[in-house]
């Protein structure tokens, strides 16, 4: 009879793990996403972002999240996973059988190692890139017409404004085009506007945008009434809705993490240990998820994650607290963030090994 390569208890514990595990991190991500969906849609709606680049940002944005989703995800697994263990008092028996708290930690940790890993390449590298991706799709949207939504043959209308644009041709860039059509209302005023052929440019100082219009006409005038103005021109500039700025999150942020290792100034360190510290902390939350998931049988189901969120919380904002003082220069760059880690990693040890205790039988003790 060939024996099974992974025990049965094993198996089952990794499964619970896994399935928790994957709810969270969905559960997390759409809400998350919603407030993200919600931000780039006002500013689509005000002509500061193409609408084509609402998927991509989303994606792009998503992965700057993953370091701060994917730990919390773990520690709700851990929580939940062997805190019914726990209350249905399969602990109990599991213990009984000599299977102790720290038998039943090996399947958490072949999840967690993983974890750590995947939050590891993300902060270390995905999210950065993404980042500076994000910004140069950004800024090369607000230099083409084509992406900004103004196709040729069609009327689109001017977002923001109570305007409508129409172009007969443009050039594969998005950059020029042939025969414009402009049409705004305002306050029972019109303004027409035509020209022959044009370009879109942007300040070198500042983030306006502008129509370049050549050999044009422009009427205008109030409705109702026959004092209309008619003037030609050779050159003219439109303005168009303020571009969104290209600039995604801090400057630190999009730097590669080896640029990072170069530089020596308070602000990138801080960004360097925090990227460092993101999969410690996945590791950290893991350890101490376990014992603060010990629940009595038959307890309520949601009895200590309050408890248990309420430490979390608590170890984040001092991450972040540590990052500001690291960028401040108010804590000396030796230290890092591992006055956080170290003693969290404690408390955690600790409270595993007290429970380790008062799972054993009495005579062992």
């Amino acid at each position: 009879m060939i024996r099974p390569r992974w025990p049965i208890i094993d198996r089952y514990v990794l499964g619970q793990l896994l399935a928790t595990f994957g709810a969270s991190l969905v559960v997390l991500m759409l809400v998350s996403m919603g407030g993200l969906v919600a931000d780039l849609l006002g500013k689509i709606a005000r002509g500061k972002l193409p609408p084509g680049l609402l998927i991509s940002q989303l994606g792009l944005r998503a992965l700057d999240f993953l370091p701060l989703l994917l730990p919390l995800s773990l520690f709700l697994a851990v929580l939940l996973a062997y805190g019914r263990l726990y209350r249905d008092s399969e602990m109990a028996v599991l213990a009984s059988a000599g299977l102790g708290i720290r038998r039943l930690a090996r399947p958490l940790a072949w999840l967690a190692l993983p974890v750590a890993l995947a939050v590891g390449v993300t902060s270390l590298w995905l999210s950065p890139a993404a980042l500076r991706t994000s910004q140069a799709m950004i800024e090369a949207a607000n230099k083409s017409l084509l992406v900004a939504g103004l196709e040729p043959g069609r009327f689109v209308e001017i977002p923001g404004r109570n305007g409508v644009v129409y172009i007969s041709q443009m050039d594969d860039d998005g950059r020029r085009f042939r025969r414009l059509f402009v049409h705004n209302e305002r306050d029972g005023r019109i303004d027409v506007v035509t020209a022959q052929a044009g370009e879109l440019f942007q300040e070198s100082q500042g983030e306006e945008r502008y129509l370049r219009l050549t050999d044009g006409f422009r009427v205008e005038g109030e409705l109702g009434s026959d004092a209309f103005r008619m003037m030609r021109f050779a050159g003219n500039d439109i303005r168009v809705p303020d571009a969104e700025p290209g600039n995604v999150g801090r400057v630190e942020q999009r730097i590669t993490t080896r640029e990072l290792v170069r530089i020596d100034a308070p602000q990138e360190r801080a960004e360097l240990h925090w990227r460092l510290a993101t999969p410690l902390a996945t590791l950290v939350l893991a350890l101490l998820a376990l014992p603060l998931a010990h629940a009595p049988p038959r307890s309520a189901r949601h009895g200590r994650i309050l408890v248990a969120l309420l430490g979390y919380v608590v170890y984040l904002n001092l991450l972040a607290l540590g990052r500001a003082l690291l960028a401040s220069g108010a804590i000396p760059v030796w230290m890092g963030l591992w006055w956080v880690h170290l003693p969290a990693a404690a408390i955690a040890l600790y409270l595993l090994w007290h429970d380790e205790r008062l799972m054993q039988p009495r005579g062992v003790r």
